[in-house]
């Protein structure tokens, strides 16, 4: 594919969701060329929005408190992006769930954009083509929504697209020791219990929870995580999310704190995007390859994995 079928970023500003379709497409078909990795290391260089990471168990309700945060959000005026994983057909390979009919969004509405991608062999919740997805609507978007794949205790992949981290936990389901044991009560800024509705199962779970966040290391020791009640169904609580979402934005805009969490996250992912291909000592070995090499964090991933596969054998 030409660098000149590949849109810029400029063009897909205001361009409608069809041209971002088209545009998403292209980056599926050359998914690691330098094409791919100069648009998306454009759009990563000029972020105009915040992404929110939404992360828990299967069955907690991932998608109908997304559908909820869609709404909120553009009831506050803000523009939104969504990409949603899904699990892999065992057939194609593509996301089970691709018309994502449990997002309820207006056709017409261009102020929203839902897109879903197959979580294939990831196991951290993510693939590499909805990291890519992620960052491109961020720099179209004022907010972004990632909504993992849902496989339990290895969503670590949302904490490297994730400006905000949000785990969400159904009463009475035992997550939280669960959760304790797998090192994930590290990862979220904000944790939300579901089905408030439930009533004291509901309280009991924030309460398990507010007591495994005392024994996690947080991931930001300026940041006090909050516990909160919602249910989508009824919208009991939503106010109260949306107030904590909205102050960890503000904490994120104190100083570089926003940058530096980029910027980490841009290293930890090009690293585990290159341990996924080629090991460890593949990783290892781009440090050198990439040793003063000019460029976005795209077109490093593409460069070392291009030297690479003459050097190592990818794993198989």
């Amino acid at each position: 594919m030409s660098a000149t079928s590949f849109p810029d970023l400029e063009s897909l500003r205001g361009a409608g969701k069809a041209a971002l379709a088209r545009a998403l497409a292209q980056l599926e078909r050359a998914a690691g060329t330098p094409e791919a990795a100069r648009l998306l290391d454009a759009a990563a260089a000029e972020p105009k929005g915040e992404v929110l990471g939404l992360t828990g168990p299967p069955g907690v309700g991932k998608s109908t408190l997304t559908g909820a945060l869609v709404r909120a959000m553009r009831a506050n005026g803000l523009s939104v992006g969504v990409v949603a994983v899904d699990p892999s057909s065992m057939r194609s390979g593509g996301a089970l769930l691709g018309d994502r009919a449990r997002i309820p969004t207006d056709p017409e509405d261009t102020g929203v954009f839902v897109r879903s991608y197959a979580a294939r062999d990831r196991l951290g919740g993510l693939s590499d083509l909805a990291f890519g997805a992620a960052i491109l609507m961020r720099a179209l978007f004022d907010r972004v929504i990632v909504e993992t794949v849902g496989v339990g205790q290895s969503e670590a992949d949302v904490a490297i697209v994730g400006d905000t981290v949000l785990l969400a936990v159904q009463p009475a389901s035992g997550d939280a020791l669960q959760f304790i044991k797998a090192g994930v009560m590290e990862l979220p800024d904000v944790v939300v219990v579901t089905k408030a509705d439930l009533g004291v199962p509901a309280r009991r779970a924030r309460d398990d929870l507010e007591s495994a966040l005392s024994l996690a290391a947080a991931a930001d020791p300026d940041w006090e995580v909050p516990v909160t009640l919602v249910s989508a169904d009824t919208g009991e609580g939503l106010d109260a999310l949306w107030s904590h979402l909205s102050a960890h934005s503000a904490f994120l805009g104190e100083g570089d704190r926003l940058e530096r969490r980029r910027r980490a996250q841009s290293e930890a992912r090009l690293d585990a995007a290159l341990k996924g291909r080629f090991g460890t000592e593949g990783a290892r070995a781009a440090h050198d390859v990439l040793s003063g090499f000019a460029g976005g964090p795209f077109a490093r991933e593409a460069e070392a994995a291009r030297v690479l596969r003459g050097r190592l054998r990818p794993i198989q």
